[in-house]
């Protein structure tokens, strides 16, 4: 893995990581803070593969007054030229896919066709975002007064903080920040603390983008830091919008902060995301989808299939094929084409994983795949784990919580109604699937009367969301929109205008008030 680490360093290097090694930058420019030092390492191997500083709140606040003083100059640039300029990023982007998929694979543990799948929704924002840049329509509406005009158009909101987590590095950055640019806003972002290289990597390569076309410094920002950073955002009134990404208990936490100054708050928080497998399913692809679904991130995507809600009629079956399918599974350094599934992001994530393998058993539960921690050449960062099965009840407390790792739970229904209700049963909202053969019950799933989640899909499985839809969910998932459609308004404010074109006035409601 030294060569994985050398090609890393090499890459952010050509970048211009010497210039950005403070880790808290305003665009174009850096801050030496003196900050605490935050130390990369890798779940792959454990090595250190890099260090940034941590931001000071001292800088904290000269990056959002950057921000802020940016806000102003480029909220009066036309949208199509901001978009402009994101397709530029999106262009240099896909000039090194390969080195920032490969960092993407190495600082977080996914497979390397998940980190170059990452850089590539990078991309497609970016693309979508052009578009979008010439599409941020209003209504008009008739006026009940003669003479007058009624219509609505969207403004920039100002600046937007950003909080992303581990488990999507970049992805989910972009979703916010592309959409966000051409909208008029400026961005804080504060990545992870367990990945901020690649949050380094981002933001030198936006900052190259931005500097050739003159964008003022400020657009976009990076402040590193742990859990304080976050708190300074979300209580800092100059931030009108705070998008956060991570666990329900964060999202609490930052939602009340953000409501008790009456701003604005979009959370994408915790999934426990089930797939319905009915008697009238094609088992084989319930078994693909399934599968992907609940060991690809090796089980650290909040779309992650958590629950396997089946037929009692197919259950033997659809157990044996998943027996049998886990064996196969090859578990190993993810920059290997070869291996499946990756590591965990630390030791901490590996605690939570063998906490619940324990707590099933406490509860009575089964297990068709046994879990455990790999050890020997190879697994020497402790963060390899086995990706497990367990026979379990719904109404199990392990079961109702998300346990960020690979383990899969089963559970047998005997009507729809009842597996729409298992499937809703959780405090969780997000993503959601049915595997059938049968139109009325796909129907039924999709109706108001079915899933309660964000997402509801029909025979793909939970996992791989595509740019164009919106993102989100429900319930405890926060409620947030991103990405996709018109989650864009969530970076704008509305404005309605009425405008006369007489020389009198007359007053909605027929209400008279002459002298």
């Amino acid at each position: 893995m030294e060569t994985m680490q050398s090609t890393t360093l090499t890459f952010l290097s050509e970048l211009g990581l010497r210039a950005m090694n403070s880790g808290t930058s305003t665009g174009q420019h850096s801050l030496k803070t003196g900050g605490e030092r935050l130390e990369s390492f890798s779940p792959v191997d454990g090595q250190l593969i890099g260090a940034v500083e941590a931001t000071t709140e001292e800088a904290y606040h000269q990056v959002v007054q950057k921000a802020q003083e940016a806000f102003l100059e480029w909220r009066t640039w036309p949208a199509p030229r901001r978009g402009e300029v994101v397709r530029q990023i999106g262009q240099e982007l896909r000039l090194h896919k390969d080195a920032l998929g490969r960092l993407v694979s190495y600082e977080m543990g996914k497979s390397l066709q998940e980190g170059l799948g990452e850089v590539q929704e990078m991309i497609d924002i970016c693309d979508f975002a052009v578009g979008l840049s010439r599409q941020l329509y209003g209504l008009s509406m008739h006026s009940e007064r003669p003479g007058h005009r009624m219509y609505e158009q969207w403004h920039p909101l100002g600046v937007v903080g950003i909080i992303s987590a581990f488990n999507f590095p970049v992805a989910v950055w972009a979703w916010n920040s592309a959409i966000a640019w051409v909208c008029g806003d400026t961005c804080v972002w504060k990545p992870s603390e367990k990945v901020p290289l690649t949050a380094v990597a981002c933001q030198l390569i936006t900052a190259k983008v931005f500097a050739a076309n003159g964008v003022p410094e400020g657009v976009s920002c990076l402040v590193n830091g742990n859990y304080k950073t976050g708190e300074w955002m979300s209580n800092d009134a100059r931030l009108p919008l705070i998008s956060a990404t991570g666990s329900t208990r964060m999202g609490k936490l930052v939602g009340t902060a953000v409501a008790a100054r009456l701003g604005r708050s979009l959370l994408e928080l915790g999934g426990n995301n089930a797939i319905i497998v009915s008697e009238k399913a094609d088992l084989d692809l319930a078994l693909m989808g399934a599968l992907f679904g609940a060991v690809g991130t090796a089980g650290q995507r909040c779309t992650t299939t958590r629950r396997l809600i089946i037929h009692e009629s197919v259950y033997d079956s659809l157990r044996s094929k998943l027996v049998a399918a886990y064996g196969q599974l090859r578990i190993g350094d993810p920059l290997d084409s070869a291996n499946h599934v990756g590591p965990l992001i630390d030791r901490g994530a590996v605690e939570q994983y063998l906490q619940a393998i324990d707590q099933v058993n406490a509860a009575g539960g089964r297990f068709a795949v046994e879990g455990g921690v790999l050890q020997g050449p190879g697994y020497e960062s402790g963060c390899f784990v086995k990706p497990c099965i367990a026979e379990v009840e719904n109404t199990w407390p392990v079961v109702q919580h998300e346990t960020f790792a690979p383990v899969l739970y089963l559970i047998k229904y005997r009507t729809l109604e009842e597996a729409i209700a298992l499937q809703n049963g959780v405090p969780q909202g997000l993503s959601s699937a049915i595997m059938t053969r049968d139109l009325l019950e796909a129907e039924r799933f999709l109706s108001s009367a079915g899933s309660d989640c964000g997402i509801a899909n029909v025979n793909i499985g939970t996992s791989g969301a595509e740019i164009g839809g919106a993102f989100g969910g429900e319930k405890e998932t926060g409620g947030g929109r991103e990405s996709g459609s018109d989650s864009w308004k969530a970076y704008m404010r509305r404005q309605t205008n009425t405008i006369n074109y007489t020389t009198s006035l007359p007053l909605a409601q027929g209400i008279k008030f002459d002298l």
